[in-house]
């Protein structure tokens, strides 16, 4: 699994940040099931990479990130299972995302814990339709996760936590 340019993430009423992710992902442990077209997939947090939101990676409002503020993503689970008769995909996706200011001030983390699939998710403020797992081996995953408050007054405030997140990851899978 590769990731690839053309993502988006949303949190509450905010715009969304545009992220190209190009140059993450890693190799599943596959377990083929019962049924021949399901193949049950597990990343380990070891070897996936996630690259971190920054000025290079990351725009708001069609502006590149201010330097010096970088997300990093520490994945802590992402495995489920792929249909590859319908192209259907669908993650258990566990995460912590680190707010940094600089070298010297750091947040805590945001948890995030989501399903990601080629589905339609919807929530309160939002909805989004992934896509199925192509030919070519792209495919469109979404999710949506409630952001717990962090404990933080700045950041809880500021993000309006507890929140709901949108992600919309460009995969390439194969």
């Amino acid at each position: 699994m590769k990731s690839l340019e053309g993502c988006r993430l949303t949190i509450g009423s905010y715009p969304p940040f545009t992220y190209n992710a190009y140059g993450g992902g890693g190799k599943p442990t596959v377990i083929p099931s019962q049924k021949n077209n399901l193949l049950h997939v597990s990343f380990s947090s070891e070897t996936f990479s996630i690259p971190p939101l920054t000025s290079r990676t990351t725009k708001f409002l069609s502006l590149p990130f201010p330097p010096g503020l970088k997300i990093e993503m520490s994945m802590d689970r992402l495995e489920g299972t792929i249909d590859t008769k319908s192209g259907e995909v669908l993650l258990k996706f566990e995460s912590k995302f680190i707010f940094s200011i600089g070298a010297k001030l750091k947040f805590p983390e945001l948890i995030v814990n989501s399903l990601l699939t080629t589905g339609k998710v919807k929530g309160k403020l939002h909805e989004e339709e992934g896509q199925v797992l192509q030919g070519n081996g792209k495919t469109k995953l979404v999710g949506i996760a409630t952001i717990p408050i962090t404990g933080n007054k700045i950041l809880d405030n500021f993000l309006g936590l507890p929140n709901e997140a949108l992600a919309e990851l460009q995969c390439e899978i194969k």
